[in-house]
């Protein structure tokens, strides 16, 4: 009797490529996410203190499918650091400027 795994075929194997310039990462404190009907954005923006003005970093537009998705591996990994390194501690609804992570952007409605 053949085995169920032979007469599969082979999953298509996916190779990813990572330059060094975006291997570097950019650091962001803040990030602002808005959605439309058919995406969701989020703007990673660096807040740095006494200065009055930050800038989008990156921006990162998602399908409702890929932000969900995000949000669950999001979740499973933070479950996972915090089994290892013990609870992560944070301010309740606030960041450390003093306003909502999702202060401004567009709250769905337009496109």
């Amino acid at each position: 009797m053949a085995k169920n795994n032979q007469n599969r075929q082979a999953e298509p194997e996916l190779n990813i490529e990572l330059p060094e310039t975006i291997a570097e990462g950019i650091y962001s404190n803040l990030v602002i996410i808005s959605h439309s009907p058919s995406e969701f954005v989020l703007d990673f923006v660096l807040v740095m203190p006494n200065v009055e003005q930050a800038r989008v970093k990156s921006r990162i537009i998602l399908t409702p499918d890929h932000a969900k998705k995000l949000l669950d591996a999001l979740h499973d990994n933070v479950k996972k650091f915090e089994h290892a390194y013990g609870v992560i501690k944070t301010q309740q609804n606030q960041n450390s400027i003093g306003f909502p992570i999702n202060f401004g952007g567009n709250m769905g409605g337009e496109a």
